[in-house]
């Protein structure tokens, strides 16, 4: 089977496509044809050697993918050959054919196409922790999202929305800001040319905004923060900017907020059945036209490096997805 490795830390470049041995399933382990792989940002520091789980080379990337169940080891009872799921994994899913643990499997409905099914477990699964499990968004509340027009930014656009809030989304471009409004967002913020604090301010009429979604990190974040309202949330999702910022805590004191760490990794571990429970509620939200996860672009196993590369430089709106 092809598979994309990663041979070389020195980022896309590094990648190349290899033929490798089919796995086959042990216990408890399903195993799957892949119809479509995402990217994702920790591909892009994966292949640096920058994430906070480091294979050594040659490995092979990718942390989503969806396809079809050919196989099944021992102990398995949940799926069986023949149905469509998705899965995330820490890194292995650029590859033609992939073994999981059935815990990491979802089932994808009929009416899911799998590019978007790859699309979106990962992305919409860590926001629809978020904003629920850890942020408790409510209808009537504004939510602030940074880093907008990316894969889990125009999630929180587009879940927010869902569940009633009023969305200000915050992005690099009015292109971006563009599509975001397609997407739901009722107000935005183009924060290269405008003041954060002081647009977040006037939007909401001097009250400050009661959620702040973050997977960006850098020098905005301290702007936002001071943008939140009383007893508001400030949601710790990622560092995509690179810099992992430091807050002044007497904001918090001074706020009555609370930062909350969203680590939906640790939280998948922790309690599968609830993010079972979450990523049945996602798909099913898709199949209806309720959430529509955005594919950029669908390119061949053969343009990993390109898309990583993309995703390095800030070109993409929504995901990037690879097909066999």
């Amino acid at each position: 089977m092809r598979a994309i490795r990663c041979h070389e830390l020195i980022g896309p470049p590094g990648l190349r496509v290899d033929e490798l041995p089919e796995p086959e399933p042990g216990p408890g382990e399903v195993s799957i044809d892949v119809r479509a792989a995402a990217v994702n940002f920790p591909d892009v520091l994966l292949s640096y050697g920058k994430y906070q789980f480091r294979p050594k080379p040659p490995f092979v990337p990718g942390g989503e993918a969806a396809g079809v169940v050919t196989a099944v080891g021992a102990d398995v009872t949940r799926v069986a050959v023949g149905d469509r799921v998705a899965v995330t994994v820490i890194h292995g899913a650029f590859a033609e054919r992939i073994v999981v643990p059935e815990a990491a499997v979802i089932e994808v409905p009929d009416a899911v196409g799998f590019e978007v099914a790859a699309a979106t477990l990962l992305t919409y699964a860590t926001t629809w922790h978020a904003l629920i499990d850890r942020a408790n968004l409510q209808a009537g509340e504004t939510l602030l999202v940074l880093g907008a027009a990316g894969g889990v930014g125009i999630a929180a656009v587009e879940i927010g929305k869902l569940l009633g809030a009023r969305v200000i989304a915050a992005a690099s471009s009015d292109a971006k800001l563009a599509f975001c409004r397609a997407h739901g967002a009722d107000e935005t913020i183009q924060y290269v040319r405008e003041d954060l604090k002081e647009s977040a301010k006037r939007l909401t009429g001097g009250d400050g905004v009661n959620v702040v979604y973050d997977p960006v990190g850098g020098p905005f974040t301290e702007a936002a923060l001071r943008s939140i309202a009383w007893a508001g949330r400030y949601l710790v999702v990622g560092f995509a900017n690179g810099e992992i910022p430091k807050i002044p805590l007497n904001l918090v004191l001074l706020k009555g907020c609370q930062i909350v760490g969203v680590f939906w990794g640790a939280f998948v571990a922790r309690e599968p059945e609830r993010h079972r429970a979450n990523a049945d509620a996602i798909f099913a939200a898709v199949a209806a036209g309720r959430l529509r996860p955005h594919v950029d672009a669908i390119l061949p196993f053969a343009r990993a490096g390109e898309a990583l590369a993309r995703m390095e430089r800030r070109e993409v709106m929504g995901k990037l997805v690879l097909v066999p």
